[in-house]
């Protein structure tokens, strides 16, 4: 046994109301496979196009290496014109992948191919879209966003892989104290329940995004992500309506976030090992108990 996985609910096209009662209030995930239709980008943005707006920009990459304890969770591992990078995830497997860009900085034009789906909710933070690229074979860790955003998540080009888990899971998953992510010692698609048993029979939702395909992640969901062609995505990003949700995002923001960075630069490998065996600890109290209910 491991991994308890079921298939995403997936919809050409959803109604708002549809939307609300189904996904938003109860909070659970959907892949919309027509929200785009009505983009330019979806057309437009292919990898020449965006080669050509953003140009020989030089960006920060990241790969698949456990994080080193003594960095910001975000450190980049090296960096590569834009135009290059995509030529190169284009043309071969590679691990590294941009985290997080903001491209509407070097082409806000691209701004005008894009539609928020403002007919299905509000609150939409519209001066934070932002773009992730990856080559075949890189991974973005096992976390949740520490904003606690609800995410419109659509891909481009190629395939991409995606694991989901409601946040009820996050000591079974071996969640790192004091922060939004999980024990990098194991491999989520292939997961050893022998030596991480606290895993085995916790359930998720499992995705393949293809070309045009919206992912609606829930505020909170636990993601896992991998690229299995190069290529690209967007996250539009939205507040959840609860006012308790919103005192929660801006509580990891500034406490949670900051105690971790502090802690994490004074004591860095004390530190990184203390925080591995305390979930560790946890996950297996958690599976003990038969939890969560």
């Amino acid at each position: 046994m491991s991994f308890i996985l079921r298939p995403i609910d997936t919809v050409e096209n959803i109604s708002p109301e549809d939307f609300k009662k189904n996904y938003l209030d109860p909070r659970r995930p959907l892949v919309i496979k027509g929200l785009t239709k009505s983009w330019p980008a979806r057309e437009k943005w292919t990898p020449e196009y965006l080669k050509q707006v953003v140009g020989n920009k030089v960006v920060p990459l990241y790969d698949n290496s456990k994080a080193d304890p003594s960095k910001p969770i975000n450190s980049s591992a090296t960096e590569m014109p834009f135009d290059e990078y995509i030529d190169l995830i284009r043309s071969k497997p590679t691990e590294l992948r941009i985290f997080f860009f903001n491209i509407f900085k070097q082409a806000p034009q691209l701004l005008d191919d894009v539609v928020l789906p403002k007919d299905l909710m509000g609150g939409f933070l519209e001066s934070m879209p932002a773009m992730f690229f990856g080559g075949s074979n890189s991974v973005t860790f096992l976390h949740y966003d520490i904003d606690l955003p609800h995410i419109f998540h659509t891909h481009f080009v190629g395939r991409k892989h995606v694991i989901l888990f409601e946040n009820k899971w996050k000591r079974r998953l071996y969640c790192i104290p004091n922060a939004t992510y999980a024990l990098e010692d194991y491999d989520v698609a292939n997961p050893d329940v022998k030596k991480f048993p606290a895993l085995d029979g916790v359930e998720g939702i499992e995705a393949f995004l293809e070309h045009g395909d919206t992912l609606f992640m829930p505020t909170g969901y636990w993601h896992w992500m991998k690229y299995l062609e190069g290529s690209y995505s967007l996250s539009l990003r939205a507040w959840d309506a609860s006012i308790t949700r919103k005192a929660a995002s801006l509580y990891n923001l500034a406490i949670k976030g900051g105690v971790d960075s502090v802690l994490k630069m004074a004591f860095k490998e004390k530190y990184a090992k203390f925080r591995e065996e305390l979930a560790i600890k946890w996950a297996n109290r958690e599976l003990a108990a038969g939890k969560p209910h």
